[in-house]
């Protein structure tokens, strides 16, 4: 005789769910160790754009990095990013050995969504992410001239931070001071753009941002940024295209 065994569901159970997902965060590629060097600069962009990155989580990269894991203060450097209201939630790339002494200083090992896992991490969280994208009015996915595009039909509200991962990023309505749109590709504003655009997020030196109204806080694309105090010789107000000329941004009028 058989007999069947009877589930026994754990307290607490049926107050949450946990589901497998993977999300996208934008990578703070480390291009000199020390806390010293990195957190004053970041906290000087800070100050001259305020608000940015505010509160984003991010990965911290290590592919750029030749120093041995002793040399990168792992903790300071923790604790100065949270002290800048930004939230460091892992590390991605660099040696295993690196990888390991971030690791003791309590940040997890990510790794890209449908990736291959790291041979010395064991099972590694999958990339935890960056604000969602707006409701589901407000913004849609299509593809247009064999490119995935976000489009956004709603302003984007002071506070906002809207992120088209791997993809143009379409606003066809007003960006808003305060506001922060980033876009692994190009970012087009059929509006006023007030707030923050990040073009060429994951290093695309070839992204632009295009815009009806030029009037931004900051302009960013693959890495190189411009403040508003920059923007002097920028035709503030104008249709402009803005892109990358060597390791110089330009400003064009349309």
């Amino acid at each position: 005789m058989s007999v069947a065994a009877q589930p026994h569901a754990l307290p607490g159970a049926d107050a949450f769910r946990l589901r497998a997902g993977s999300f996208s965060i934008l990578v703070l590629r480390l291009l000199d160790g020390r806390p010293d060097v990195v957190l004053p600069a970041l906290g000087d962009q800070f100050r001259r754009a305020p608000g940015f990155l505010r509160f984003a989580p991010i990965a911290i990269g290590l592919d750029d990095l030749n120093l041995a894991p002793h040399e990168v203060d792992f903790p300071r450097l923790i604790a100065g990013l949270k002290g800048l209201d930004i939230i460091p939630m892992g590390v991605v790339g660099g040696s295993p050995a690196m990888r390991q002494a971030a690791t003791a200083a309590g940040l997890s090992q990510l790794r890209p969504a449908g990736g291959e896992t790291a041979p010395d991490a064991a099972a590694p969280a999958p990339a935890i992410a960056a604000p969602p994208p707006p409701p589901a009015r407000q913004a849609s996915d299509f593809r247009g001239a064999g490119r995935n595009a976000m489009l956004v039909t709603q302003p984007v509200r002071s506070g906002s931070r809207i992120y088209a991962e791997g993809a143009d990023l379409i606003i066809t309505s007003t960006v808003n001071a305060g506001a922060e749109v980033i876009a692994d590709g190009n970012i087009h504003v059929y509006g006023a753009l007030r707030g923050r655009a990040v073009a060429g997020a994951n290093d695309n030196p070839d992204a632009r941002v295009f815009a009806l109204h030029f009037d931004p806080e900051l302009i960013a694309i693959a890495g190189l940024y411009a403040v508003r105090e920059g923007l002097a010789a920028a035709p503030i107000g104008k249709t402009v295209m803005a892109r990358l000329d060597g390791e110089s941004l330009r400003f064009e009028k349309l």
